[in-house]
């Protein structure tokens, strides 16, 4: 049996898990934040893992965001993030495939007519024992690229 058939996510086997968090969140446009998170990445029997994202003010406060999606193998060099949001977004997320740190470039974003004025989305996931941090950087109307979100999730 080969190395695919006994494990089929190869580099994101590490990355599958219910992780718990908090973040914190700026941007030139808007008001400093913090939030709590929980991401969950299933395993799907397949090389991909299923991708939920929800956040909430903090405390188990109102929801704030949510995003659902797909991780997955892109062939033996690379990782995608396929996913969209009810804000009207959807994003292809590019990135090499690494154990442990996943520096995704944006190739494509899509957004709906009605949707805020974000012209781009870069995202890094780093995965360190039984913790995953992540960053997220956005072009929005006239502000450049700029850092907007940073938490830090532990295992489950």
């Amino acid at each position: 049996m080969s190395d695919s058939q006994r494990n089929p996510l190869g580099p994101l086997a590490a990355f599958a898990g219910l992780w718990r968090g908090t973040g914190a969140g700026h941007y030139a446009t808007i008001d400093s934040f913090t939030y709590d998170e929980e991401i969950e990445l299933s395993p799907s029997g397949r090389p991909f893992l299923f991708y939920r994202s929800r956040t909430r003010a903090p405390g188990g406060g109102r929801p704030m965001h949510t995003e659902t999606g797909f991780l997955r193998l892109a062939g033996k060099q690379h990782v995608e993030l396929l996913m969209a949001q009810p804000t009207g977004f959807v994003e292809l997320q590019r990135a090499p495939a690494h154990h442990a740190v996943l520096e995704f470039a944006q190739h494509t974003l899509g957004v709906s007519p009605d949707a805020k004025q974000v012209h781009a989305v870069k995202r890094r996931f780093e995965l360190a024992g039984d913790t995953l941090t992540y960053d997220l950087w956005m072009a929005y109307a006239d502000v450049p690229v700029s850092h907007h979100l940073h938490a830090e999730l532990h295992r489950a």
